[in-house]
């Protein structure tokens, strides 16, 4: 056995496998180009951190439960000029994640919201931000779900433990029994505590009433707004665009 397959038999021992897998490549390098020892053990070893790093990604992408993995890179911006491009880049940036804060995306329906909310999940999620990301009808139907089977407490704890929470398209229908206080309680869960994206199509001034009480919908909304940046995009409808104007994503919506 040559010291190179003894070698890779002690990177496997370490659980250090991939590297194992580029060690080839890598030593034709440092014969080819006469790499210093510290030049070649560095590469060797960015290798090895570079796919540790895809592998966390792709976990954290595939905890955060998007719809569809959505990208800023794939948003049509000249569909819709007037979205506010340095708004939601300063969005992606994650600077808001950082800071806890409350963001809104509001506008009708099927002018890129969604696409908008997953991109920046994807982005924070690239960064090393833990994301969730949940349509507002599913999370409703879940935490009734929870408070039918006495889980609803984890239910919550899910939902205020992610860096990043997204809810999307909240206010398109009506919230379901106890849906007004389960609102208040997330929001009150996560006030400070962590970042929240909503979109709607309703400007927050219409969310009041999804509440039904005044007084709750009062302690709700100050603590909702508190830090809250409200980003209004206009525009066509992806979905339904005006006849002779060319839509590069049909799904950006």
């Amino acid at each position: 056995m040559s010291l190179r397959d003894d070698l890779c038999d002690v990177l496997k021992r370490l659980r250090l496998k991939g590297l194992a897998e580029s060690l080839d490549a890598r030593l034709d390098q440092a014969a080819n180009d006469d790499l210093p020892y510290l030049e070649f053990l560095y590469r060797l070893l960015s290798d090895e951190a570079a796919r540790r790093d895809q592998r966390q990604l792709e976990l954290r992408v595939r905890r955060a439960r998007f719809e569809q993995e959505k990208v800023l890179e794939d948003f049509d911006w000249g569909f819709n000029p007037a979205v506010p491009r340095s708004k939601i880049l300063d969005l992606a940036s994650c600077r808001f994640v950082e800071q806890r804060q409350v963001k809104l995306l509001v506008g009708k329906a099927g002018i890129g919201k969604s696409h908008l909310a997953q991109a920046i999940g994807h982005q924070a999620c690239r960064q090393g931000y833990s994301v969730l990301y949940r349509g507002a009808k599913d999370l409703f139907c879940a935490l009734r779900a929870a408070r039918a089977d006495d889980s609803l407490e984890d239910e919550l704890r899910k939902l205020t433990k992610p860096e990043l929470l997204i809810v999307d398209d909240l206010g398109l229908q009506p919230l379901p029994d106890h849906g007004p206080h389960d609102l208040y309680e997330l929001i009150t869960r996560r006030y400070e505590r962590g970042a929240t994206l909503w979109t709607s199509n309703r400007d927050p001034d219409e969310w009041w009433p999804l509440f039904g009480d005044p007084l709750l919908a009062s302690a709700a909304m100050d603590r909702l707004l508190h830090h809250a940046e409200v980003i209004v995009l206009e525009g066509d409808s992806y979905r339904n665009p005006p006849p002779g104007k060319a839509v590069v994503d049909e799904e950006a919506a």
